[in-house]
C-alpha cells in the first residue's frame, strides 16, 4: 500500500519499522525495498508502503518476528575502534571486524552510525534503533566529526585556508569547518579537524589534495559524544539513560526507557567490556594521540 492523498493514512512507513526493529538503517532497507527484496502480506513492497502490526513482512522470503516492547527498545553503544577492523559484519577476506567482540542481542542488531577505514581508529557508535542511526548520519541534522590527524610534511597558513574554504575532490567539493594545531614535532604535526559529513576517505583525501600524507588517524568526537580516557583502545561502554536522552534530544527523538535487565546480565556484559580487543596489546604501543588544546 502507498500513501494516496485521497484515503486515510494508517500505519507507519516499511522502512522505519524495519529500522526500529534494528534490521538496518532507513537508507539501506529502502535499498531492500527498490531491489525487491522484502513482500508484505505475499506482494513485493515498494517505497511508500505502510505496515500495522497485523501485516506479514518477509525479507529474503523469511518472515519477520515483531515484538512491539523491542521495537521500542533504544540502545547506543560507545566502541574505540583499533587500527585493522573494518566495518563490515563478515570480510570475505577474515579480518576482525567492529562486530566481533560487541555483546549479542537477543532481538534486533547492532547498527554502526557511520563508518571507519581499517587504517582509522577512534570513536564508533552502535545503536539498536535504526531511526536514531538515520538521523545521526543524515547532513539535515548536521553531527560534525572530529578527528586528530598526523600529517607528514609542512602546512602553512595558505593550505590551512584553502582546506577551510574547500577543495575539489574526485565525489565533489568538501572542507573542514575547523583545523587546530596540536603539536608534533619535526615534519610530523598533528591537528584537530572537523567534518559536517562522512564521506569515504574524506579526512585523508582532503590533505592529499594539498600533497601531505596522513600517518595517523583517529577519530574523537561524533556530534556531541566524545571519546574519553575511560574507553581504552578495543573496548566499549554501553550509553547510560540520560546520555541516550541527550543524543535522542539532538535529532528531534523522544526518550524512550532501556530495557530491564537482570543482575546476571549485567554482570556477563561488564566482564565482556572488560575483555580486551585483539589488537589493543599492538595499539597501546604506539604514540598516544595528544589532547586537543581547549
Amino acid at each position: 500500500m502507498t500513501d494516496n492523498p485521497s484515503n486515510p493514512v494508517t500505519g507507519e512507513k516499511l522502512q522505519k519499522v524495519l529500522a526500529r526493529i534494528g534490521l538496518g538503517s532507513r537508507r539501506e532497507i529502502e535499498s531492500w525495498i527498490e531491489a525487491g527484496r522484502i513482500s508484505v502480506n505475499g506482494q513485493i513492497a515498494s517505497l511508500g508502503a505502510r505496515v500495522d502490526s497485523l501485516d506479514q513482512i518477509l525479507v529474503d522470503g523469511r518472515p519477520v518476528k515483531r515484538d512491539i516492547a523491542n521495537e521500542e527498545a533504544r540502545r547506543v553503544m560507545l566502541y574505540n575502534k583499533p587500527e585493522g577492523e573494518v566495518c563490515t559484519r563478515d570480510d570475505p577476506e577474515g579480518r576482525p571486524t567492529v562486530f566481533d567482540r560487541l555483546p549479542r542481542l537477543k532481538h534486533g542488531r547492532w547498527i554502526n552510525i557511520g563508518r571507519l577505514d581499517i587504517n582509522t581508529s577512534g570513536l564508533l557508535l552502535f545503536t539498536t534503533d535504526g531511526e536514531l542511526a538515520n538521523r545521526l548520519m543524515h547532513p539535515s541534522y548536521q553531527m560534525d566529526r572530529e578527528y586528530a590527524v598526523r600529517v607528514m610534511g609542512e602546512v602553512d597558513d595558505e593550505m590551512i585556508e584553502r582546506l577551510k574554504t574547500g577543495v575539489m575532490l574526485d565525489d565533489g567539493p568538501a572542507r573542514f569547518t575547523d583545523i587546530v594545531a596540536s603539536g608534533g614535532e619535526g615534519i610530523n604535526r598533528w591537528y584537530h579537524v572537523c567534518l559536517m559529513e562522512g564521506r569515504n576517505r574524506e579526512v585523508r583525501r582532503l590533505w592529499e589534495s594539498q600533497g601531505m600524507r596522513v600517518n595517523r588517524l583517529k577519530r574523537v568526537r561524533f556530534g556531541p559524544v566524545f571519546l574519553g580516557p575511560e574507553l581504552p583502545v578495543g573496548r566499549w561502554r554501553e550509553m547510560k539513560q540520560n546520555e541516550i536522552d541527550a543524543l535522542s534530544q539532538e535529532v528531534g527523538l523522544e526518550s524512550v526507557a532501556l530495557p530491564a535487565m537482570k543482575t546476571s546480565e549485567k554482570e556477563k556484559m561488564q566482564r565482556m567490556a572488560r575483555k580486551p580487543s585483539m589488537h589493543q596489546a599492538r595499539i597501546v604501543r604506539r604514540t598516544k594521540v595528544p589532547h586537543k588544546p581547549r
